[in-house]
């Protein structure tokens, strides 16, 4: 949310001054910063998980079931983070319908991936986490097809995946207040 939405406004500012190479600049500074941003999250995530649940509610009962769900469920952030990160700069386009199937992709895959893994190959918890880092995988390949693909009017290019401080810090400034 902190770089999505500062970000998206940003990129979609630019569009409407016709300067579409800045705004995919924008697209690609964020792309970057997420990926920072989705690195230090998980490697937070695997060190100090125990206790982050443990503040954050977690009981003597529930801690095994926790853990084991955020060891695996931190390895997947990256996806989490570009989904929604990404999602975004698809809506601030207008394409809000496939704004909305990327979502479905993550809910629908997640509904039917849940009872498999946690039911019928008897994975539990751990199943559960699984089942949704891999929909959100299915997400954020969505994402990046279609914001690499022939139909967005953004662009995620090569040579825009760079953190610009002078286009990428406005936009955590604006996202900050998310």
């Amino acid at each position: 949310a902190l770089v999505a939405s500062g970000g998206a406004p940003r990129a979609s500012i630019y569009m409407g001054k016709q300067d579409h190479d800045t705004a995919e600049k924008i697209l690609g500074g964020c792309f970057a910063l997420q990926i920072c941003i989705s690195t230090v999250l998980t490697a937070v995530l695997l060190l100090w998980s125990r206790g982050l649940l443990l503040a954050f509610g977690a009981s003597e009962n529930t801690i095994g079931y926790a853990a084991d769900y955020m060891r695996i469920y931190a390895v997947g952030t990256v996806f989490v983070q570009m989904t929604l990160g990404l999602n975004a700069f698809i809506t601030a386009q207008g394409f809000a319908q496939i704004g909305m199937r990327t979502v479905l992709i993550g809910a629908v895959s997640n509904i039917v991936l849940d009872p498999l893994f946690i039911f019928a190959l008897g994975m539990g918890v751990k199943g559960a986490a699984l089942a949704t880092i891999i929909s959100q995988c299915l997400s954020c390949v969505w994402v990046l097809r279609f914001l690499t693909g022939p139909k967005t009017m953004l662009r995620l290019k090569k040579e825009n995946i760079r953190i610009a401080p002078a286009l990428v810090l406005p936009c955590v400034a604006l996202g900050s207040a998310t």
